[in-house]
């Protein structure tokens, strides 16, 4: 004798797996948008820690045109750093949505050392940016 599915259960079986899909995937729309901006935050948490070290290394941090480049090369402009010692950087990241982060020194908004952000998801200067800085809000 031969056993197979009736249309029925075959139904029931399509109707519980698109109710459970109906409840996961709303928890999971909006997540990746979260994690680039998690992992944006992080990456300016790391080009901080490099920047750190540049500085305890050289009593100065890289200039506005020497720029990120300035952890993975010895600068020739100036200010030359007198201590530079080794690439304090393996690779400059660039952010989760493949722009390069920005870099100040003398920072606007941290005016003792710099400003360091990505410009979020739209790759542009606004409200969505992830910064080194704390944003007043409206």
């Amino acid at each position: 004798m031969r056993r197979a599915f009736t249309l029925i259960e075959l139904m029931l079986v399509v109707i519980i797996i698109s109710v459970l899909a109906a409840m996961v995937v709303p928890n999971l729309v909006g997540r990746s948008q979260e994690a680039r901006v998690a992992a944006a935050s992080g990456g300016i948490e790391n080009l901080s820690v490099a920047l750190g070290l540049y500085e305890l290394d050289n009593g100065m941090f890289p200039s506005s045109e020497q720029g990120l480049r300035a952890l993975k090369v010895k600068p020739s402009s100036s200010p030359t750093p007198p201590n530079w010692k080794r690439p304090y950087i393996k690779k400059i990241p660039k952010d989760p949505w493949g722009n390069p982060y920005t870099y100040a020194s003398p920072g606007v908004h941290n005016t003792q050392d710099y400003d360091l952000s990505s410009f979020g998801p739209d790759g542009i200067e606004s409200d969505d940016d992830i910064t080194n800085w704390e944003t007043e809000e409206e």
